[in-house]
């Protein structure tokens, strides 16, 4: 029974990309391991993640946080971004599945006047059936059973007869999650070389994720589904008649080029490889997918038939690590957890990629793992800056690790700390060089900070009463005065008393506009006369909690 509905405008349908990113992180490493077919190369899961981060991204950049966003041009940015992120064979499947919804949703709409309010149980069975036709002609008009697409027909069926017996779209949503779990279970029956490992078909097991994202987006239920794991006892893969797997993954976006082009291409393709997809895109061009041995003939094929973009050639040997090479769009990235708009542009700023924890809450190992895959980068060096429990950390960081990150943790306690082990971040040192040296000028990084007291108490520094201002340093009240000022001006004297050369102030929203300036020429003159060899610098980042965080580098 449906307990709740929300509609899939184009906020949820977003809201939806957003939860099916997050729940592709949390199914990765048992979508990985099922990946066997067409090749065991254990990257399924990554593959859907990054196609639908790149999704998401689009978005992002398209329509933001845009409540009235219409859900046509939010189905509209989500394809554009699969189609040209796509990632491996099952990218490309997920691009086309996205493709169906965003050409259903646009003659909805043209239909409608030229805007659609919401997705219903028809459109959805529609969209569904869309994409399959768009994947089975992508990858040339074969349909293999027991592959993602018989369980995209399950799903596609299940819906269009819950709108003909006018269901409401959280039944169908329902109905389709149900009928794709029936046939998931039966892909191992389908196909050799599923029941040879004992598996479920990886990329059918990824588009269950996804359904069960749009029934928790639009219920709020979160279906209980089986671990789908490899049978204990597998048959052995009969791997004598079967060729060798190839070395290579190429795929390249093409322009300029025909229907007939693009099937001689395709019969080209099939010559030198298999995993051959060439799927049409919304710009007139084509997203091209191969395994092969000759990367070089794959892609001067393609050069023949048009003008190609966006290469990726990928050896097919992830392992353990269930990664494709070339998966990172960079190297090495800075993910620092700050708090406050101002933080937020100061840290982007200076190169970061940014998480903000929620109001009253620590960052979750789940939030930590999400934000890494986010960076693009195949390093991370991780900024915690006191927003993290230390059990969180280094879950998030473990997960991260164990499926081919290299995830740095950079002991940094507070943003001003994160603010000196930043200023000397360096991408070209190894990453061990630079998490040392980001390490070593944060740990050197002398910090405090000051807070309003709120009730009477007894401290290390005396009694404190409401409204008196804290210095507070390694969790201990050090200074009671009677503003922030004093407080903030009694720290710096202690951080300073072994020297510095550089004095970092972050001011926090609880002081207004006219309260900074107070402060800031308060301890302006301070350091003036009391401590003239020292700069001072301060910055408004609007934190919550310590009205002040202060640092000594």
């Amino acid at each position: 029974m449906v307990t709740s509905q929300r509609p899939l405008d184009g906020p949820a349908l977003r809201d939806w990309a957003h939860t099916t990113v997050s729940d592709l992180i949390t199914h990765i490493d048992e979508i990985n391991q099922l990946n066997v077919f067409p090749v065991a190369d254990s990257d399924t899961g990554a593959n859907m993640l990054f196609t639908m981060r790149a999704a998401l991204a689009q978005v992002d950049a398209e329509a933001g946080t845009d409540t009235d966003a219409d859900v046509a041009r939010v189905a509209a940015a989500l394809s554009a971004g699969a189609v040209t992120g796509a990632r491996g064979n099952s990218g490309v499947i997920l691009s086309q599945i996205l493709l169906g919804i965003a050409e259903v949703t646009a003659d909805a709409a043209d239909d409608s006047g030229g805007v659609l309010p919401t997705i219903d149980a028809a459109t959805l069975g529609a969209a569904l059936w869309r994409g399959l036709e768009l994947v089975v002609a992508s990858m040339g008009g074969d349909e293999v059973p027991g592959t993602i697409v018989s369980v995209l027909r399950a799903a596609a069926t299940a819906v269009e007869q819950s709108a003909a017996a006018g269901d409401t779209l959280p039944r169908a949503v329902i109905d389709a999650g149900d009928a794709a779990v029936v046939a998931l279970e039966k892909t191992t029956e389908q196909l050799d070389v599923l029941a040879d490992a004992g598996v479920v078909d990886a990329g059918g097991r990824g588009l269950l994720v996804m359904l069960d994202s749009l029934r928790s987006t639009i219920t709020g239920s979160v279906p209980a589904r089986s671990c789908y794991e490899p049978a204990p006892h597998s048959r052995p893969a009969d791997t004598g008649a079967r060729r060798p797997a190839p070395q290579f993954e190429v795929m390249y976006l093409l322009a300029g080029c025909d229907a007939a082009a693009a099937d001689t291409l395709r019969d080209r393709l099939g010559e030198l490889g298999d995993s051959v997809a060439i799927a049409a895109n919304p710009s007139d061009s084509y997203s091209v997918h191969v395994h092969t041995d000759d990367a070089g003939a794959a892609i001067e094929a393609g050069i023949t038939a048009g003008h190609l973009s966006r290469i990726v050639v990928s050896a097919l040997s992830s392992g353990a690590t269930g990664l494709p090479a070339g998966s990172w769009t960079r190297e090495r990235a800075v993910l620092a957890v700050v708090d406050g708009d101002g933080a937020d542009e100061l840290f982007a700023g200076e190169g970061a990629c940014v998480l903000r924890p929620d109001e009253g809450t620590d960052i979750t190992a789940h939030q930590l793992v999400r934000a890494v895959v986010d960076t693009g980068a195949a390093q991370v060096m991780v900024l915690p800056n006191g927003y993290v429990a230390a059990e969180e950390l280094v879950a998030g960081c473990t997960a991260a690790n164990g499926w081919g990150v290299d995830v740095v943790p950079v002991p940094t306690g507070s943003m001003v700390q994160g603010l000196a082990a930043l200023a000397v971040h360096d991408p070209d040192r190894q990453a061990v060089d630079d998490g040392y040296s980001m390490a070593r000028a944060a740990g050197v990084a002398r910090h405090g900070s000051v807070r309003i007291a709120t009730e009477n108490a007894l401290t290390w520094a005396g009694t404190c009463r409401p409204g008196d201002g804290l210095g507070i340093a390694g969790d201990e009240v050090l200074i009671v005065a009677a503003d922030v000022a004093a407080a903030a001006i009694g720290l710096l004297d202690l951080l300073l008393a072994s020297g510095g050369d550089l004095v970092t102030v972050l001011t926090g929203s609880e002081l207004a506009d006219t309260d900074i300036e107070a402060v800031g020429s308060v301890l302006e003159r301070h350091m003036h006369d009391r401590h003239p060899g020292s700069e001072l610098v301060v910055y408004r980042t609007g934190h919550r909690g310590d009205v002040l965080l202060i640092g000594v580098e």
